[in-house]
């Protein structure tokens, strides 16, 4: 199981939100570049991008700050989310280094979105399903609409997709602990294997996982706890490759 450190971008500057609020934000870093290099340090075999203000404009607002990290560190498998609605921009993230594209929003709006990128670009995408209650919530988690997150998830289970990003916005940034439950949930609804998100405060949240991850759980995004000292990623991945 991957211990994947997250790094989430407005306005250029490396953040942590409180379930997804914009206006609740706590900035860590004015140089996230830096701030990747410290988690490769730790042993990270891969990072979580997010682009929050791209989230909300529907497009990538902090591109260039994703291509100087993949460009930094080009043996680093990245991932990105936030604004991803086109092939354009999947094909450009590509091109810059980054390893795996994250679709939200537009795998609840068109799904079938999902199985042409996954076509096109085979083995790079990523179905990111953020969920409030068990229903899927878009646009930079501003909207809630009535599809059941294990149901999306069902949805592109033969389409080739690499991973779900499954977030708990309900725990995200709380420092409540993770929904393992809900996690393993997801990952029994579908083959794809599953990334689970949100509320990773400690290692009890740590074990929790790994001890369920038969499931078909791929790895762990932490924020917060990792900035705030609550969770050594490298303690973490050690124990998780025990």
């Amino acid at each position: 199981m991957l211990i994947i450190p997250a790094i989430d971008l407005k306005d250029g500057e490396c953040v942590r939100l409180r379930q997804g609020r914009m206006e609740d934000s706590t900035v860590f870093s004015d140089d996230p570049v830096t701030v990747a290099g410290r988690w490769v340090d730790a042993g990270a075999r891969r990072l979580h991008l997010v682009d929050l203000n791209g989230a909300f404009a529907g497009q990538p607002v902090n591109g260039e700050v994703v291509k100087a990290i993949a460009k930094r560190y080009p043996d680093l498998p990245i991932q990105i989310g936030g604004g991803i609605r086109s092939g354009e921009t999947i094909e450009a993230y590509l091109q810059a280094g980054v390893d795996f594209v994250i679709i939200g929003t537009k795998a609840v709006e068109e799904p079938d979105f999902v199985t042409q990128m996954c076509q096109q670009f085979a083995g790079h995408i990523i179905v990111g399903i953020d969920a409030k209650a068990g229903l899927v919530a878009t646009d930079g988690w501003a909207e809630v609409s009535d599809v059941k997150a294990t149901d999306l998830a069902r949805r592109f289970a033969s389409d080739g997709v690499s991973a779900i990003v499954y977030t708990d916005i309900d725990r995200d940034g709380m420092m409540q602990g993770v929904n393992v439950e809900a996690t393993v949930a997801m990952a029994k609804a579908s083959p794809i294997p599953v990334i689970a998100s949100g509320g990773i405060t400690n290692m009890d949240d740590i074990r929790a996982l790994k001890a369920a991850s038969e499931a078909g759980i791929l790895g762990a995004i932490t924020g917060r706890a990792i900035y705030e000292g609550t969770l050594d990623v490298r303690e973490a991945q050690l124990f998780c490759d025990a």
